[in-house]
């Protein structure tokens, strides 16, 4: 598998996403709805996606095939926006993030990935698919933090942006937390 410059990959297993990335002026608000509350960890202008498939550990051969399979996928553009803000809570903290609409092109763009996954036996996507940006994390003991952020900007929202193209991610961990890096990207065309 090569990187985004053509240059060969020397890892044997590469952690693996499908994922929209927002367009600057989205992103910008999104940031802007962040606060500098120390409780919370932030999300990274350069990590703000919406994940359409969390692929995981793969070898070479199987990221391979999957980058180009993915190339396969046929869907017409279409547009979303901003529309809300939430939080899901999890046994040792949670998440906050903005939720997005219509959710129907989404969905059926995350399945026909689901489904080219299952076809490189790929184990079923269990959890379902509830399309938002992640924009801050929590531990158990900010969970007051986190509802203060979803208060204050509960009514979030933009205009229409139009989506027309997916990526597949590696992402590589650190000490430092996760970096994200373009293994390809994909132009949604119409069947």
């Amino acid at each position: 598998m090569t990187g985004p410059r053509g240059e060969a990959r020397t890892a044997a297993m590469h952690r693996l996403f499908v994922a929209i990335r927002p367009p600057e002026p989205v992103r910008d608000l999104l940031i802007d709805a962040m606060d500098d509350s120390p409780e919370l960890r932030w999300v990274s202008d350069d990590n703000l996606h919406l994940t359409l498939r969390f692929i995981g550990d793969v070898e070479r051969p199987l990221a391979d095939d999957i980058a180009a399979a993915l190339g396969r996928i046929r869907c017409e553009p279409f547009d979303l926006r901003i529309a809300g803000i939430g939080a899901f809570e999890l046994r040792h903290g949670g998440a906050v993030w903005a939720g997005v609409q219509p959710r129907e092109p989404l969905t059926m763009l995350a399945a026909k990935v689901e489904r080219l996954c299952q076809t490189a036996s790929l184990t079923p996507e269990r959890r379902a698919f509830h399309p938002h940006f992640t924009l801050a994390r929590w531990n158990r003991w900010s969970a007051a933090a986190a509802q203060r952020l979803v208060e204050r900007n509960r009514g979030l929202a933009s205009d229409p942006f139009a989506v027309d193209r997916f990526t597949l991610f590696e992402s590589r961990l650190s000490r430092h937390g996760a970096h994200y890096e373009v293994v390809a990207e994909y132009r949604l065309e119409p069947s």
